[in-house]
């Protein structure tokens, strides 16, 4: 794990131990989350365009590797111009030392916009779970790397069991298998490296050919994540296997009124304009 992810488990496990105990799942947590949950993983199997990959838009202000993403940051502004151009999921993050979030943003987003929700965050506790039932999540995101798999196999089943999908992100072939091991459906490959911080969309190609190699199941849905800023990324990404991609920085930047243009090159063949520099990494064929 790299110093920064060190850092913020360490903050988080101090967030995690000020929280109220639960001695037991709330009887409430099925009905409330089954009552009012939108269907994240079935948005993203049906997108709203044809012919293309599932789009989580990410609202988010500020990362620990870029700094302050959006300046002038309107979390429901940015949700209602997602949703007018046609996003299908919107991920929100809710990390506050590190990214300048809250668990508040859930809340107001979901009154502005009817798209499912996932609650962006470092889940390292049942607890956690509970809060983001509360606060109006759809689902969640559980980080395999940051887990031990006693951890990954409890927080996924109390998720489920609460009605939130969960968004299981892996970065290579061991923390594939974890993932699969718990019965995940919905798998993100982060092309980030946690060591190094590089960026490679060769991984996503790589995990999903051994997704193949090992007879995928059908009942898998995979998201690709970082590093993608144009068509071109984009049809690489599905045409390697990918059903979804998460975008959240390459969106963000520059003036939220602009974001229905930006999501257009993202998807939209001929309007990919100006390509990113090359990242060196041997493409699986």
């Amino acid at each position: 794990m790299t110093n920064i992810l060190e850092k913020i488990i360490v903050e988080k496990e101090k967030e995690v131990a000020c929280l109220p105990e639960l001695e037991t799942e709330p009887e409430a947590w099925r009905g409330q989350a089954r009552t009012k949950r939108r269907d994240f993983v079935d948005a993203l199997s049906c997108p709203k365009r044809t012919e293309s990959v599932g789009l989580i838009a990410e609202i988010k202000k500020a990362s620990p590797s870029a700094g302050v993403i959006c300046d002038d940051f309107d979390p429901v502004a940015i949700a209602r111009e997602y949703a007018r151009a046609g996003a299908d999921c919107l991920s929100i993050l809710t990390d506050e030392p590190f990214f300048q979030g809250t668990l508040d943003y859930l809340g107001e987003v979901r009154e502005a916009v009817s798209l499912p929700l996932l609650r962006k965050d470092f889940i390292i506790d049942r607890r956690q779970v509970w809060e983001s039932v509360k606060a109006g999540a759809d689902a969640i995101l559980l980080i395999v790397a940051v887990l031990s798999d006693r951890q990954l196999q409890e927080l996924y089943s109390v998720a489920t069991r609460a009605g939130l999908s969960v968004l299981v992100e892996v970065h290579d072939e061991t923390e594939l298998e974890r993932a699969l091991s718990i019965g995940a459906v919905l798998i993100g490959v982060n092309n980030r490296d946690l060591k190094t911080f590089e960026v490679d969309l060769g991984t996503t190609e790589r995990l999903v050919t051994r997704l193949r190699e090992r007879g995928r199941p059908e009942s898998v849905l995979l998201v690709a994540e970082s590093g993608i800023h144009n068509y071109d990324d984009v049809a690489r990404l599905r045409q390697s296997g990918a059903g979804a991609i998460l975008v959240g920085e390459s969106l963000m930047r520059g003036d939220a009124t602009r974001i229905g243009e930006r999501i257009a090159r993202l998807l939209t063949p001929g309007k990919a304009g100006e390509k990113r520099k090359a990242v060196t990494s041997h493409r699986t064929p």
